[in-house]
């Protein structure tokens, strides 16, 4: 009965969504991209924006686009693989780190997701990464193409929290011997915090290499998560993709675990049942939940003026849904309030300077991603 109860409610939403012409906002078309994957914000204004192919470019507000950079590690593209996100150091202005997310490959055929971080020089028309070092890697590499999850997001604190997607393994989620299904907490440097939950498993030394990656690990029972974001009360958020539905809102708390595989609201693709999180109160159940999905690409929560009654407000990409849905936040509890139908897979919606939102569409077909801005009408 709750999940009939959810799919109508969610038919209905979707029923309601605006067209195009509805919308609350100007969009503008700035320039496009091949497969862009996320994008971030350098202090003077301007934007880093990575393609899934390997390619990371500098961009003004007005579109015009820098040769690729220089010195990114090299990609293994392929399915949901290749460059993935960036991320400034909290302190960039002074040290000009930036971070990376992306897919390397193993042996035998094995790839995973790894996280680099290098100094940024920019030249005339481009520029190059130096002293690239890496600092994360999914453990263990496993074969396939898909669920890295690898957002990116620094803290107040300082700390560094990336986003582990299960790799369509199932168990591993589960598995403290994998930091895959997980959501990863370390030092800017990639070192465990000494507080981290887990951390009295392992010796406080443990690295990248180390394979005992219990202390890097906050929480558990993940399964592609896509989007990682902090409210404005210090609350860390994600947003996952679900199996066959079951899309999930959930607010992460320390040594949580989030259930996956071993319930999710939703059903395998091959039919099979899973349990509903109702059933097994030991795990954490979602802020929120979706069937049919949304398909969320990434999450940020909105702390400007220009949209001022969206202060406080989450925003998730949505890919298959193709929107950009508003969620309300209030405490451990989400509730979808407004989906915005963008006509086209959303896969990043940023903040930028004085409160517009910046939106890379995701490339399908022949057709290229757009960069969008989006500011409140007149």
């Amino acid at each position: 009965m709750i999940r009939v109860l959810a799919t109508t409610l969610c038919v209905l939403l979707l029923a309601c969504a605006q067209a195009q012409d509805e919308l609350p906002f100007e969009v503008q078309p700035i320039t496009s991209f091949d497969q862009p994957w996320a994008l971030a914000f350098l202090p003077d204004g301007r934007m880093l924006v990575t393609e899934k192919k390997g390619n990371l470019l500098i961009v003004t507000q007005e579109g015009r686009k820098s040769r690729a950079i220089r010195g990114v590690p090299d990609v293994d593209y392929g399915g949901q693989g290749g460059l993935g996100d960036v991320a400034l150091h909290p302190e960039y202005g002074d040290n000009g780190l930036l971070y990376l997310s992306y897919v390397e490959g193993g042996t035998g055929g094995t790839r995973g997701a790894a996280v680099a971080r290098g100094v940024l020089t920019e030249t005339e028309n481009g520029g190059y990464l130096s002293n690239v070092e890496v600092i994360w890697r999914q453990y263990p590499k496993v074969v396939g193409y898909g669920h890295y999850g690898h957002r990116l997001l620094f803290d107040d604190d300082g700390y560094l929290w990336i986003s582990s997607g299960d790799r369509q393994k199932f168990t591993p989620a589960q598995d403290m011997q994998a930091n895959i299904g997980k959501i990863i907490r370390l030092h800017e440097d990639g070192s465990v915090p000494e507080d981290n939950p887990f951390v009295d498993y392992l010796s406080h030394d443990a690295f990248v290499d180390d394979e005992g990656v219990y202390g890097q690990i906050w929480s558990l029972g993940h399964r592609n998560p896509l989007g990682i974001a902090i409210d404005l009360d210090g609350q860390l958020w994600i947003v996952e993709m679900g199996p066959q539905g079951g899309d999930e809102l959930n607010r992460i708390v320390r040594g949580g675990n989030y259930g996956y595989p071993v319930v999710s609201n939703a059903e395998h693709y091959d039919g099979r049942e899973i349990p509903d999180h109702d059933t097994r109160p030991e795990f954490i159940e979602p802020a929120a939940w979706w069937t049919p999905v949304i398909s969320p690409g990434d999450l940020m929560v909105y702390s400007g003026d220009m949209f001022g009654d969206w202060r406080g407000s989450a925003l998730v990409a949505g890919l298959s849904s193709r929107a950009i849905i508003r969620i309300e936040l209030d405490g451990d509890a989400g509730r979808e309030v407004e989906r915005f139908d963008m006509n086209a897979r959303i896969r990043a919606v940023v903040q930028g300077p004085q409160g517009a939102l910046w939106v890379l569409e995701d490339e399908r077909g022949d057709s290229r991603g757009r960069l969008l801005k989006l500011t409140v009408k007149d």
